[in-house]
């Protein structure tokens, strides 16, 4: 067998993912295991050559070991909080990305991108003809699914990239049949949902799991500020929000002053931002990899705590989490949650607070992280997690 380690002695963590993934692709089809809690959640897959080739020239760190030494490792997985899962094929990937030059890059599209994992973009149209089902995974990362673009009002009205968002989205909303662009995100969302409800796995980033939430709940309302759209909000708006429709949060606010950069109360950003060194890490909880392993699959990683980094969404207010969604990850002692995991219907979702885990405070026109510099990554290892786990073969949960 070929062992992948993915502790501290691993040299790129990130393209082991891509490794892993690569020998799961027709023509190979290798069956690779992911032994959970195993060193880092270590990989180890048939000893072939063409593996041992990939991983040299990917600068992963492997080893060939015999069948004892499998042996011993299965046999130290069973007295231990660990576990073996068999990744049995290669998830087929959709990214929804706005069309365009938009001013900030896709912390997922860049993990993709360097641990060589292929995947498909597609947008509103995609969604609402019902493309979604060709795919088993779908991510969100800087969207507005409230037609309210990103709540930018305030800085960048007259900026040029903001102008040509807005004619593009009204562009659309006209083209799809919708009067407003409100009404065509809320169908976009709906439609993700639905992917979700019927087998698919979700993970949206930053402001996508907020909107996304807040859009879902707007049913038959308006949540846009007039300064935005032209018309006025609904009036007791709060009161007719429709929780049930969401994914993950309940009993939340919206943000109604066109002039304040947030869709809703959901959000919650730590003190001290202007020294990130003030701002403490979050924690990944650990769970039991025998009686849990979808949940121990979320918090993979070499180190327990992961530097914290904003986004239009940094965090969630820990009372505003539905009790059926399962906390992955907070900041101990706050009320600051950043990572969550649920079900709806036959799929799943994950939503992780936060823009860019190795860019503190990503900005406007900043340029992308580069991943070269990166590739130990403990915040993009949640990611990449994530992107495996539609080919884990699922056992019934124990408990």
């Amino acid at each position: 067998m070929i062992l992948m380690p993915m502790d501290e002695q691993q040299t790129d963590h990130l393209r082991a993912y891509g490794v892993a993934y690569w020998g799961l692709e027709p023509p190979r089809g290798y069956k690779v295991q992911w032994l959970l809690n195993y060193r880092g959640g270590s990989f180890m897959a048939p000893d072939a050559q063409d593996i041992r080739d990939r991983a040299t020239l990917m600068g992963v760190s492997y080893k060939v070991i015999d069948a004892s030494a499998a042996n011993r490792i299965y046999h130290e997985i069973q007295g231990m909080n660990a576990e073996v899962v068999l990744l049995e094929k290669a998830p087929k990937v959709a990214v929804y990305v706005t069309p365009g030059n938009e001013p900030w890059d896709d912390a997922v599209r860049l993990a993709l991108d360097y641990s060589k994992i292929p995947y498909d973009t597609v947008y509103d149209r995609e969604v609402l003809a019902g493309d979604l089902t060709k795919y088993d995974w779908l991510h969100l990362h800087h969207e507005d699914f409230t037609g309210q673009y990103g709540k930018f009002y305030a800085s960048f009205r007259n900026a040029d990239w903001y102008m040509q968002s807005v004619q593009r989205a009204e562009s659309m909303a006209r083209d799809l049949g919708f009067p407003t662009v409100q009404k065509l995100k809320r169908a976009v969302a709906v439609g993700i949902r639905a992917y979700v409800e019927s087998g698919g796995f979700l993970f949206s980033m930053c402001s996508a799991p907020d909107s996304l939430d807040v859009a879902l709940a707007a049913k038959d309302i308006d949540i846009v500020p007039p300064e935005i759209d032209g018309t006025p909000i609904t009036r007791g708006v709060d009161e007719k929000l429709q929780y049930d429709e969401s994914f993950a949060f309940t009993d939340f606010i919206l943000v109604k002053d066109a002039l304040i950069y947030e869709i809703s109360d959901i959000d919650i950003t730590p003190p001290n931002v202007s020294n990130p060194l003030l701002v403490p890490d979050f924690e990944l909880f650990e769970f039991s990899a025998k009686q849990d392993p979808v949940l121990t699959i979320f918090v993979q990683n070499h180190r327990s705590s992961v530097h914290d980094f904003l986004g239009q969404t940094t965090a969630f207010h820990r009372d505003l989490i539905r009790d059926d969604v399962a906390v992955l990850g907070d900041t101990p002692g706050t009320d600051r949650v950043k990572y969550v995991h649920g079900n709806r219907g036959a799929g799943s979702f994950t939503f992780l607070g936060g823009h860019d885990p190795e860019d503190f405070a990503h900005m406007v026109g900043e340029r992308p992280t580069k991943m070269e510099l990166h590739k130990n990554s403990p915040g993009y290892r949640l990611i990449l997690n994530n992107v495996l786990f539609p080919a884990v073969k699922h056992k019934e949960k124990k408990t």
